[in-house]
């Protein structure tokens, strides 16, 4: 291999010639893929979509579904075990006092919160989610990450939520990226793992279009769009490239991963986009809760209000 093949082949191992057949793999899929990166055309498409289909869909029906899609989230640093449980609480409280709705889909929480949440919650359909892996940044040993993942899943975590080693793609590292995702997932086993692309960083759809591929090929359950910690959060047009990577990776695959939209998602109109989005890309297969999540906090209270017609917050 030639010098300048070297200085560009993205994967900073110039000494180690062998490695290259994984790295091809991974860029094989990326230039295989056909789901569209010009953003001018993405942003075209997802106005398009919401012009002619979200307010069809802001209906009471679509409304209480999104909150059976809402992952209950708190990770807020003064998060305590007694906060948490009171956070919990809520959750039971909803389910004795409107039996008729049905809950959230989730509960969200730091990893070393799973015992709380698991001792807490009283409702069987409720999950519990926690964010892993040295979230929000992603900065650590391998190591770290499993044993943090592990505790987790020993105290009762039922999905695990991880951001994608941003360092490792930027540096186009891609078979460290994808093989530090599928030992996580090892660890996880058959619970749901999501990956957080932190789209808000990523920024364009080319980008969000190779890290969807990688985190899938990885193994990974979802793909979900950001932290909402740092960097902007969920925007329809990283939503909309998503969906298309989901959808073209099934009909390749033949296995479906889910989709989660997270950061800065508050409001009924806003939920309803991104159902929007899901619905006309994705379609029915992908309208229940086991493939279409909204990490949030306020949201739910604002579902709620939307479909009963009152000012309660039940959450």
């Amino acid at each position: 291999m030639s010098n300048h093949e070297h200085e560009h082949c993205g994967c900073g191992c110039e000494h180690h010639e062998h490695d290259h057949k994984p790295m091809d793999k991974y860029t094989t899929a990326i230039n295989e893929s056909n789901v569209i990166i010009d953003d001018a055309a993405v942003t075209a498409a997802v106005q398009e979509i919401i012009d002619k289909h979200a307010a069809e869909n802001n209906t009471p029906e679509v409304q209480q579904f999104l909150l059976n899609c809402v992952d209950l989230t708190t990770l807020a640093t003064e998060d305590s075990e007694s906060s948490v449980a009171r956070f919990v609480q809520k959750v039971n409280d909803f389910d004795n006092n409107y039996p008729q709705f049905k809950n959230v889909a989730a509960i969200c929480v730091y990893s070393n919160f799973a015992a709380v949440v698991r001792g807490t919650l009283e409702v069987s359909d409720v999950n519990v989610a926690v964010c892993s892996a040295c979230f929000p940044s992603s900065q650590a040993h391998i190591e770290t990450k499993i044993a943090e993942t592990a505790l987790a899943i020993a105290d009762g975590a039922d999905e695990v939520d991880i951001v994608l080693n941003v360092g490792y793609f930027k540096d186009e590292a891609y078979e460290e990226l994808c093989d530090e995702i599928a030992e996580i997932k090892h660890v996880v086993g058959d619970r749901h793992l999501k990956v957080i692309l932190e789209t808000g960083l990523l920024k364009t759809a080319e980008a969000i279009r190779r890290a969807s591929i990688l985190s899938m090929y990885s193994g990974c359950d979802f793909i979900k769009t950001s932290t909402g910690k740092i960097y902007p959060g969920a925007s329809l047009e990283a939503a909309y490239v998503m969906c298309q990577c989901i959808k073209e990776y099934y009909i390749q695959h033949g296995r479906m991963v889910g989709f989660k939209a997270s950061g800065g998602i508050r409001t009924t109109e806003d939920a309803v986009k991104y159902y929007t989005i899901v619905k006309e890309v994705l379609g029915e297969k992908w309208l229940n809760n086991e493939y279409f999540r909204i990490g949030a906090s306020s949201l739910a209270n604002s579902l709620f209000q939307s479909f009963t017609g009152t000012d309660e917050k039940p959450f």
